[in-house]
């Protein structure tokens, strides 16, 4: 593990360079044990694929003694085990309506759309990251069969709820928003309401798996066209 400075409040502790289950168990510890050790001084926990960007009240604790309360977690997560964290079930609407690169990102896989599908709703992703936008959450890994690059001309708007491959990651669109992801299906289930509790349904650590429904599933679900 190696700690740099993010800010003059806020450090990030970085504990390896790849896109790795084991990693993500150290970051999920990582944050255990700084919530232990620095308690009400944290203002906010940003944990990622590989790291943990940690911010804390400076009129609370100084730099020095942050850094020296953190510099030993590498050494205490070395080993740490993969947590299975909980199972999250998403329905989605795989069609080349609710997805419009279903159909080129199958060619270009060289397979039939059924196979596409098959292969994403079959896979079990480990929740990475959370970023990008509130319920944004990077979820990995995609079968290499279907990892596709970005869009080279990102759409100004993406639908709320849509479903799509960048690579070998997977993500739903919590909010309308610009996106070059490759979209491939909807999701009726919100990734983000502020007024519920809690307001997103995975968290980093958690595992996602897809489970294929019809158009009137996903209207009656509450999706939107």
């Amino acid at each position: 593990m190696r700690i740099e400075v993010a800010g003059e409040n806020a450090l990030i502790l970085y504990f390896g360079e790849e896109t790795d289950p084991r990693v993500s168990a150290q970051v999920q510890r990582a944050v255990a044990e700084t919530e232990a050790r620095l308690g009400s001084a944290i203002i906010d926990l940003v944990p990622s694929y590989a790291s943990l960007l940690v911010i804390y009240d400076p009129l609370q604790i100084d730099h020095l003694l942050v850094k020296r309360l953190l510099s030993d977690l590498g050494s205490d997560n070395a080993d740490a085990e993969v947590s299975e964290g909980s199972l999250i079930k998403l329905p989605v609407w795989y069609s080349s309506e609710s997805g419009p690169d279903l159909e080129a990102l199958a060619e270009r896989a060289g397979m039939s759309v059924d196979a596409v599908i098959d292969l994403h709703a079959s896979t079990e992703y480990r929740v990475y990251a959370i970023g990008f936008a509130p319920g944004f959450a990077y979820l990995g890994q995609v079968d290499e069969r279907i990892a596709a690059p970005r869009l080279s001309t990102p759409r100004q708007s993406v639908p709320r709820g849509s479903v799509a491959i960048a690579d070998r990651q997977t993500a739903i669109y919590p909010a309308a928003s610009p996106g070059g992801w490759n979209l491939i299906g909807r999701c009726p289930t919100r990734m983000f309401n502020p007024d519920a509790e809690p307001c997103m349904p995975v968290q980093v650590g958690d595992r996602v798996s897809f489970e294929p429904i019809n158009k009137e599933r996903y209207l009656e679900l509450g999706g939107e066209l």
